[in-house]
Order: structure tokens, then C-alpha cells, then sequence
């Protein structure tokens, strides 16, 4: 957890950020192949702009919606739809459901076999061994950072958890963020992905991959939620708001995606398996309470930890109190995921039976080894039974 004197950083081969990007994907588009799988997310309409600029740039197109959570067999069936269209480009295109099932589509679109020989904890854990199909990403929310991640998240009904499609070769090869895309998101989806985000520049902040390079870009993303989440939740319009937002997730993707993650998400994963939830929505309710976890943890085992410097460095940003010390950074977040009015998980389905099984799981979950601190079995049912 100290200066980190080596370490790597990988991200989508190319990223334009800025208001009217949209309209340069045409273009580029035609550079990289010459019909593409478009794949939308529940409302297949919001993408017609897109598909406007690709008609322009004489790149043929076919739409394929994901309606919820991509599934192993979502992911099937769209890289059939591409193979029998002779698609050579995949475009994504909305939040993070439709960036990842673009991801794993474009992936198998060049690697023989199934999801399942490729997929994490649940499949075979193979590697990729060949370059995705050029995949374009355009985010429409603001909270996953998909855009430049290099893993795609599936959900197997089956199994009831919620897994990684992991390389370094699924990095899209052009990552197109347009805050105009996020105008018109209503105030509770504005809600849960700007906490995604949140998670995702606190978490990489005091995971203990954390490197000089993510610490800058969390610092700054977390400057920007704190000063304009609430305002993109009441003031949707509002245009350097919604800007902050855009950047703030791609920051939290760029982070995660080499500093790892935490606490949350190996809880998140296995919970959005269990429960029909948003993934923000489970992040956002359990951010606080893993802050307070962890930091009471590192207290009473390792109080010279540098993670708990870091906690104080977050609840400076998050506050803006110079004297804020860690626990008032969970205080603050506890606060927000109540003023934006995110349920709690029992609205969800979840119950007390459900804590032992869920926490059983997350001690699995991969994202739990950049916790910066381990969590034991009663930690971790204490942290759910709080956000119960």
C-alpha cells in the first residue's frame, strides 16, 4: 500500500470524451470494418441516432437488444446473430449490460467454443487466445466504465451468480463518451450509476493493487461526485453536471480495470446472481457499510495501515472538510445513498436466510482479494445484515 515503483496500465486503445462525439462514430466505424453488430439495451430506439451516423459512414449495420443483465445465453445467440450476418465490427451502445454482452460478443466472434470455456469460477477458466473483433463502446449511462474495462460480466440464472469474462483482449478498441447521451436518464438509474461510479473510484483508491497512476484518476473522480451527483439526480439537464458524471465513470473504469476492486463488488456480484437488482443499486446500499467495515477492522488489526490514510484522503474529498477523518467519509456516503433514495436490498427479495449463502459466495468472488484488509465470515454477515 505504499509507492508502488512498478505496475501496468492497459485501457481501450483509443477514448474521445466530449459533448456531440456521438456523431464522429460513423467514421471511425468505416475504418474498422464494414457491417456491425449494434448491440442496444432494453429500448432498442434510443439507438437510432447511432445507427444514423453509421448509415452515413457506409457501415452496415444489424441491431441486437439486450433487454436486462447479459446471460451466458444472451451472449450465445448474439454471437450467432453476428457469425450468420458476416459481421466483421461489434458496436455497444447504453449502459453497462449492453457494453458487456458487446464485449463478450465481439471476443467470441474470434475465439472458437462457448461462454463456459472461458468463463470465471463457473466455466473453464480458459484464456483468450486471439483478438476480439474490433469493438466499439459508447456508454449511454454513467456509472459502470465498461467502456474500458477488460471483463464482461454475465449472469447465469443456473448458477445464480453473476461472473467475468476476463482478458486483456477484450479492451474495446475505441471507447466513445458523449455526456448527451445521459440527459434524458431518469433521476432513479442517475442514482444508482453515478454510486456504481462512486464504488468504482473508492474502492481502486484503497485496494491494495492501487498504483500512483489510478490514485490521481480516483482522487479527481471523486471530486467530481461529490460536487455534482446530487445535482445530475435533481437537475438532469444540467449540462457540467452530467459532464462530471461521464467523466467520473470513465475514471472509475479506468481505475478498476487496473487497480482492482473490493468488498462491494465481491459482495455485488453474487447478490445481482441471487436477486433481480440493479447493480447500482446493490453498490450503493452496501458502500457505506463496507467503508465502516473496513475502516473498523483496520483500527483494531493494522491501525498503522496506509489504508486507512487513504480513508481519510476519500472523506477530505467526499466532505470537504480538511479535518475529516475515515469513518466520516462512510458517514457521508451512508447519507447520500439516503437522500437518493435507494431501496434497501429486503425490497429486493433478500431476507436474513439469504446472508449466510450470500456471504459464503462473496468470500469467493474475485473482487474480494483487492479488499484492503480481510474480512472474516462475521464481518461480512454483519455488512449485509446492515444493508438489509
Amino acid at each position: 500500500m505504499g509507492i508502488v515503483l512498478q505496475f501496468e496500465f492497459a485501457t481501450a486503445a483509443q477514448i474521445i470524451f466530449g459533448e456531440g462525439k456521438l456523431r464522429e462514430v460513423g467514421t471511425r466505424a468505416a475504418a474498422l470494418g464494414r457491417r456491425a453488430l449494434v448491440v442496444t439495451g432494453a429500448t432498442p430506439a434510443r439507438a437510432q441516432p447511432l445507427l444514423d451516423v453509421l448509415a452515413a459512414g457506409r457501415v452496415g449495420t444489424l441491431a441486437f437488444s439486450v433487454a436486462g443483465e447479459p446471460t451466458i445465453e444472451i451472449v450465445r445467440s448474439g454471437t450467432a446473430a453476428a457469425r450468420q450476418a458476416k459481421c466483421d465490427l461489434v458496436v455497444g451502445f447504453g449502459g453497462g449490460s449492453a457494453l458487456d454482452a458487446g464485449k463478450a460478443i465481439a471476443a467470441l466472434l474470434t475465439n472458437a467454443g462457448d461462454p463456459l470455456d472461458y468463463l470465471e469460477v463457473i466455466g473453464r477458466g480458459r484464456k483468450l487466445t486471439r483478438p476480439a473483433a474490433p469493438y466499439i463502446a459508447v456508454p449511454t449511462t454513467a456509472g459502470t466504465g465498461a467502456e474500458v474495462t477488460r471483463n464482461a460480466v454475465l449472469a447465469s440464472p443456473e448458477h445464480r451468480t453473476k461472473v467475468s469474462l476476463r482478458s486483456p483482449l477484450l479492451l474495446p478498441r475505441l471507447a466513445v463518451v458523449d455526456p448527451e447521451l445521459t440527459y434524458s436518464l431518469p433521476p432513479n438509474i442517475t442514482a444508482g450509476t453515478g454510486l456504481d461510479a462512486l464504488t468504482q473510484l473508492i474502492e481502486p483508491s484503497v485496494s491494495l493493487r492501487a498504483n500512483p497512476l489510478t490514485d490521481a484518476i480516483c482522487r479527481e473522480g471523486m471530486a467530481r461526485v461529490a460536487r455534482s451527483l446530487r445535482r445530475a439526480h435533481t437537475h438532469g439537464d444540467d449540462a457540467g453536471a452530467r459532464a462530471d458524471m461521464s467523466l467520473a465513470s470513465l475514471f472509475g473504469g479506468l481505475a478498476l480495470a487496473n487497480a482492482g476492486l473490493g468488498g462491494v463488488h465481491g459482495f455485488a456480484g453474487p447478490l445481482g446472481g441471487m436477486f433481480r437488482a440493479p447493480h447500482g443499486a446493490i453498490c450503493g446500499r452496501l458502500l457505506p457499510h463496507v467503508m465502516a467495515a473496513n475502516i473498523r477492522v483496520l483500527e483494531n488489526r493494522e491501525p498503522d495501515s496506509p489504508a486507512l490514510r487513504r480513508y481519510e484522503e476519500a472523506a477530505r474529498i467526499l466532505t470537504g472538510r480538511s479535518d475529516a477523518a475515515a469513518g466520516d467519509g462512510a458517514a457521508w456516503v451512508a447519507e447520500l445513498v439516503e437522500e437518493l433514495a435507494v431501496p434497501p436490498l429486503s425490497q429486493y427479495g433478500m431476507t436474513a436466510d439469504d446472508i449466510p449463502a450470500a456471504a459464503e459466495r462473496a468470500a469467493k468472488a474475485s473482487s474480494m482479494k483487492g479488499n484492503p484488509v480481510p474480512l472474516t465470515a462475521d464481518n461480512m454477515r454483519d455488512i449485509l445484515t446492515e444493508a438489509l
